[in-house]
């Protein structure tokens, strides 16, 4: 899998910044999809990360990498949780949760509104942007923004600080498993 698409595509997630992103790769540079997302897996899932594909068409792969850890937490909010039981997800695991996610966009004809909430937007930003696109918006940056605009604006210069570095480490030669931020939680020893 090219590392700088996932670099400029996942920068924040890799960091540990943020939930999850979506990227899309073109099917002709991927040799082996499973087998790719294999060897990516073993790379990240000790450091707290997973990676897995959302859709395959003939012509690119939609991969969504995430940090299961943060996804658990943002899911489990009240806010979240209401958004996710409106459009029929059954809140019991994230995994469940992902696998409604990945119907919803086979099924339904356009993209659900609702992965906003996989990526770790904020519920209010995702509810402003399901009940109209349009009305309310305060700015636009990684998402449109409906609630607190300073605290987004914020989050978008780290987001953006974060890719140009990681982008700088990539051209100077570190690999994408020497940019991963470890934040999985170690088992206390007894």
């Amino acid at each position: 899998m090219p590392e700088n698409i996932i670099v400029e595509n996942c920068s924040p997630t890799l960091a540990g910044l943020k939930t999850g992103n979506l990227f899309s790769v073109d099917i002709c540079m991927l040799s082996d999809i499973y087998e790719e997302l294999r060897l990516l897996n073993k790379t990240m899932t000790d450091k707290g990360l997973r990676a897995i594909p959302l859709k395959i068409s003939a012509k690119n792969v939609l991969i969504y990498i995430y940090r299961p850890d943060r996804l658990q937490e943002d899911l489990s909010c009240d806010e979240a949780r209401a958004i996710l039981m409106k459009k029929g997800y059954p809140c019991c695991s994230i995994e469940e949760d992902i696998v409604h996610l990945i119907n919803h966009i086979h099924e339904d004809g356009s993209f659900p509104h609702e992965i906003g909430l996989f990526l770790g937007y904020p519920p209010v930003d995702v509810k402003g942007f399901m009940d109209d696109t349009r009305k309310g918006v305060k700015c636009v940056g990684y998402w449109k923004v409906y609630g607190d605009q300073k605290s987004a604006e914020e989050t978008f210069l780290r987001y953006k600080k974060c890719t140009d570095i990681y982008k700088k480490c990539l051209a100077n030669g570190k690999c994408l498993s020497q940019m991963i931020v470890c934040t999985k939680q170690k088992a206390l020893a007894s």
